[in-house]
């Protein structure tokens, strides 16, 4: 088909504003119709039905050319919808059709156009920030180990010693980048199923992940002195318990890794009829009120110098991407001396509660 024969097949369909217009003359038409009928049946002279005719033949013609041009106007709104839709791209969602019109469906069909726009221009950046940060957080352990190789490799006089020393940082810058890999992945996965059925629900609890996660951490909190609190009264949920194990996990790092020496770390779990809740809280750097939403995007590290930090910044986005993918919610508060407490929120699985635990973990 060439571009004529489409131009031609586009102006001879049944469109939205011809429709209309065939709709209005037929009205007018009908009701012009009835009426010379009704004329000729009370027995109007032959003149007068003559000039009715012609009137209605003239008003016919008016009518349906007006009716084409109301339905123009009234539709152009729409056709500024499909303009700016056809002309949207990456580098341009910031067009917004910003209609100005009278408030009928119109206009709320133009603003939550502009709205929908809103919502994919925030979804782009948000998506073109994650690559920016996450090509350079990969990229930050990829140089340090071709530094280190290059800056070995060309001392003619680099002994044992010295490959060893290389070959620690190597390692080390390895392993930074195959943590910040998983946990991409894991991101990505668990960021797929939210909205749509768990690839994996079964019976879980929240409390159960706690203990495996305190464990992992042991050694950081010795070192720290920490004093950590648990009170896990059960929790139980449906879901996957890998991906909540993770939560868990992700939640007792971060508690661990931003608090300070002799600083507290607090982990509660409990439920009632409807919701789960898992709470982890700890003392440790200030966070501004203002910034607590911002940590639960990718790359966020709660104020403290992004490459700088341990952790790929990470945590929290898988959090809330494992609270999604539950049907559920999570949520912080910035504490008043410092440190932060993270609540999650999943629906309770409906099961016969058991008798609740508490403890005091003390750090070794």
């Amino acid at each position: 088909m060439t571009v004529y024969d489409a131009r031609r097949a586009r102006r001879l369909r049944p469109t939205l504003r011809l429709r209309l217009t065939l709709l209005n003359g037929t009205l007018l038409v009908g009701t012009a119709a009835v009426l010379i009928s009704l004329a000729w049946a009370s027995g109007a002279e032959r003149e007068v039905l003559l000039t009715e005719l012609a009137a209605f033949l003239v008003i016919g013609v008016v009518g349906v050319v007006a009716a084409y041009w109301v339905a123009g106007r009234a539709l152009r709104p729409l056709q500024q919808v499909t303009a700016t839709a056809r002309r949207l791209t990456g580098e341009t969602l910031d067009e917004r059709i910003r209609y100005d019109g009278a408030d009928d469906e119109v206009a709320e069909l133009a603003a939550t156009f502009d709205a929908m726009l809103d919502r994919i221009g925030a979804a782009f950046d948000s998506q073109k920030r994650f690559v920016a940060n996450a090509s350079h957080e990969l990229r930050t352990p990829l140089a340090v180990m071709r530094t280190e190789i290059d800056v070995t490799m060309s001392d003619p006089e680099a002994d044992v010693a010295e490959f060893r020393r290389m070959s620690t940082v190597v390692r080390d810058a390895s392993i930074r980048a195959n943590a910040l890999v998983e946990s991409l992945l894991l991101l990505a996965r668990t960021e797929a199923q939210a909205g749509r059925r768990l690839a994996r629900k079964v019976p879980a609890d929240l409390a159960a992940g706690v203990p495996l996660a305190l464990d992992s951490v042991r050694r950081e909190m010795s070192r720290l002195s920490l004093d950590v609190r648990t009170d896990l009264a059960p929790a139980r949920v449906v879901g996957d318990p890998g991906l909540l194990e993770r939560l868990a996990g992700n939640l007792v790092e971060n508690a661990v890794r931003y608090n300070h020496l002799q600083g507290r770390i607090w982990v509660r779990t409990g439920s009632d009829d409807q919701h789960a809740t898992l709470v982890v809280g700890n003392t440790g750097f200030e966070v501004d009120e203002g910034d607590v939403p911002g940590l639960f995007e990718p790359f966020r590290r709660g104020g403290r110098e992004r490459t700088g930090a341990r952790g790929s910044g990470l945590g929290l986005s898988i959090v809330r991407a494992v609270c999604d993918a539950h049907g559920g919610s999570v949520s912080a508060v910035a504490l008043p001396e410092g440190g932060l407490e993270v609540t999650v929120t999943l629906p309770a699985a409906a099961t016969t509660p058991v008798a609740a635990g508490s403890a005091s973990v003390p750090a070794r």
